[in-house]
């Protein structure tokens, strides 16, 4: 496993991020635990979950599975960059008040204590903010945030699905009060959906912040969908399909899944050494729900992609440009 700084920090953190959103809506806690130690014994130290996964009614369920497999061992907690996220409103169905969700003061303060309960911990590495809320105040915001980090509960944080322009007032607001501010954004980005390049990406290039793409995939679209049906496999449903019903992104995806075959690689695995070529990019986030996708997405580490293919790539997915040029000249 290769290892990287997150950002402007000293943290060295995996290059393949293990995502858990699947580990307890579509993996049992028993195989979520077969994945996490499969991911230990790769090298892959960077773990991301979300206060609200396990959904609806399950809400905070993942949570209380990485906790339980953290009880098992005392060395697996001291091994982890641990992230999780606040923003969601965690109350059951039907009984949410006013102050369950997003970040006031108030609600940072209930969810980390909460965070840490279903964890089993004492600290979370990266506490990342799930979306912005337009109604709080970033000077509220990161009181909190200097109240948790004195108190030893969070140690750095980080951003989820904030525009660029966002990135850059958190961290502005954050010098003035003499703190950290934002060390990483998490974003939707992968070869299909490059609009992250435009603004995100230079905004957190420019502030010092690890990019941490979720969705590396685009939901199976890059995972050869196409591949798949022909063989007899699982056809795709929801938006991968819809996608597919256009006949030009159709056509789209079957270049792409032949230019892979070309050069002899599964069209994941390419999909996801491609993100770990782009700059500013510290790892994506992979998203296995069995330990034999995970395999899989190890060997995207190992892969180097050649100035040839790499060019392909960009022929069948051109990204928007430089920022502003794209946009303005």
């Amino acid at each position: 496993m290769e290892y990287t700084q997150l950002g402007r920090t000293g943290l060295k953190v995996s290059r393949l991020v293990l995502g858990t959103m699947n580990f307890g809506p579509l993996t049992d806690e028993a195989d979520s635990h077969t994945i996490m130690d499969a991911a230990l014994d790769a090298g892959i130290n960077f773990f991301d979950t979300a206060n609200v996964y396990g959904w609806r009614e399950n809400k905070g369920r993942t949570e209380e599975i990485i906790g339980n497999w953290f009880a098992g061992s005392s060395e697996r907690r001291d091994k982890v960059v641990l992230a999780t996220k606040v923003y969601g409103n965690m109350a059951a169905e039907g009984d949410a008040w006013p102050n369950h969700d997003k970040l006031s003061a108030l609600n940072i303060r209930r969810a980390v204590d909460a965070s840490l309960k279903r964890l089993r911990t004492d600290h979370i590495d990266v506490y990342q903010f799930h979306h912005v809320d337009r109604s709080t105040p970033f000077e509220e915001i990161w009181q909190a945030v200097d109240v948790l980090v004195r108190q030893g509960k969070i140690l750095y944080v980080g951003s989820s699905n904030f525009p660029g322009y966002k990135i850059a007032q958190a961290n502005e607001i954050a010098a003035r009060r003499g703190t950290m501010g934002l060390v990483s954004e998490q974003c939707l980005y992968n070869l299909a959906e490059r609009r992250a390049e435009m603004e995100i990406v230079p905004a957190a290039r420019e502030y010092g912040l690890g990019v941490i793409p979720w969705s590396p995939l685009q939901g199976g679209l890059l995972g050869g969908v196409l591949k798949k049906e022909a063989e007899g496999g699982r056809r795709a449903s929801g938006r991968t399909a819809d996608t597919l019903a256009d006949p030009a992104k159709r056509a789209q995806i079957q270049a792409y899944e032949d230019l892979l075959d070309k050069h002899g690689l599964e069209p994941g695995e390419a999909a996801l050494a491609w993100l770990l070529t782009r700059p500013g990019v510290t790892g994506p986030i992979v998203g296995p729900r069995t330990a034999e996708q995970l395999a899989s997405a190890l060997r995207a580490v190992e892969l180097e992609l050649g100035e040839e293919l790499l060019a392909g790539l960009d022929e069948i997915f051109p990204g928007p440009g430089p920022s502003p040029e794209a946009f303005a000249w």
